[in-house]
């Protein structure tokens, strides 16, 4: 059973999981962290625990930072800092249309990384000479978009929680406003867009279940059938699990996919009719039809054994998203 803890390079920043290996760190302890640009300092926000599951490919810790690794952490800082006010400086002085967004320093090899906002692309050569010559360094600039940006950032959310970003989210997934009508949302922009201005990446989380539920019940406006009497879905309510139905005397009744759905429905739906192979069981001689037919010719679709389902609906039901 392996051991698993986790760190953060930044005081409410992004955890990284890592390996303890032989070392037993506590919650804020300074650990050394390996990376592609050499062991960097981070804290331990989560102690080695013993996890179930077989975990692997992680980083495994250095060991525990020390006070030289301590000091050349607090001069990276301060170098970050020193490259950040230069660079704005600059930016200004070249009256150029991008915002500076993070800088990152590896000391070993003496490069500074500056990370730039922009609407469109920006000549920036002539920056790039005067930061070469102003930070003594070698300076490469790099243009994130809107969501990479806020990643870098972070902040709030209209959650009122840590952005999803900036925390936990490893991978920018598609996120289009279709989502936002199969679930019912205002699609005001500011009601839908995250701190990013793009649309909000928690409009994923749950769209699934929107999806399992549109296609399990019946669709807005069909007729159905229950205990409080016969009527046309007006809504579903995918969070309470419920149908909202305009009854053929006026009233409406809202309902549970189980009184739509019973539970025969949702066997038949899963498993096929229980009448597909009767005619086998029983012994029943096959129709006229069949024995009439030539075993080489093909039966007509429509009139072939769907095991009791009518055609059309099996058409339709080949028609679904397929199963994930």
């Amino acid at each position: 059973m392996p051991m698993m803890c986790a760190v953060s390079f930044s005081r409410r920043g992004r955890l990284y999981y890592a390996d303890p290996g032989p070392h037993n760190p506590r919650v804020g302890d300074r650990v050394l962290v390996p990376t592609d640009d050499g062991p960097e300092v981070a804290t331990c926000v989560w102690a080695p625990q013993w996890v179930s599951e077989d975990v692997g490919g992680l980083p495994v810790l250095v060991g525990l930072a020390g006070d030289e690794d301590l000091r050349r952490n607090d001069a990276s800082r301060r170098r970050r800092a020193q490259a950040r006010v230069a660079a704005r400086r600059l930016v200004r002085e070249h009256g150029l249309p991008m915002k500076v967004i993070g800088v990152d320093v590896v000391l070993e090899t003496n490069a500074i990384t500056i990370f730039f906002t922009a609407e469109n692309r920006v000549d920036f050569r002539s920056l790039v000479r005067d930061l070469n010559r102003t930070l003594a360094a070698r300076v490469q600039l790099r243009q994130l978009s809107a969501r990479d940006s806020a990643k870098l950032q972070g902040g709030i959310g209209s959650c009122g929680r840590d952005l999803c970003c900036s925390t936990f989210l490893t991978d920018f997934e598609p996120v289009s406003v279709r989502m936002a009508k199969d679930q019912n949302l205002s699609l005001n922009p500011m009601r839908i867009s995250g701190a990013c201005g793009r649309l909000m990446c928690c409009l994923r989380y749950e769209h699934p279940l929107y999806e399992e539920f549109t296609a399990a019940v019946p669709a807005v406006g069909a007729a159905v059938s229950i205990p409080a009497g016969d009527g046309r879905v007006v809504g579903h309510d995918v969070p309470r699990q419920q149908l909202t139905v305009a009854l053929d005397d006026g009233s409406r009744h809202s309902c549970s996919r189980a009184d739509v759905c019973g539970s025969r429905k949702a066997y038949e739906a899963a498993h096929g009719s229980p009448n597909a192979g009767s005619q086998v069981a029983s012994g029943n001689p096959a129709e006229p039809d069949d024995q009439a037919r030539p075993d080489n010719q093909a039966r007509p679709d429509d009139e072939m054994d769907l095991g009791g389902q009518d055609p059309s609906a099996r058409r339709r039901r080949s028609r679904r998203r397929p199963e994930q």
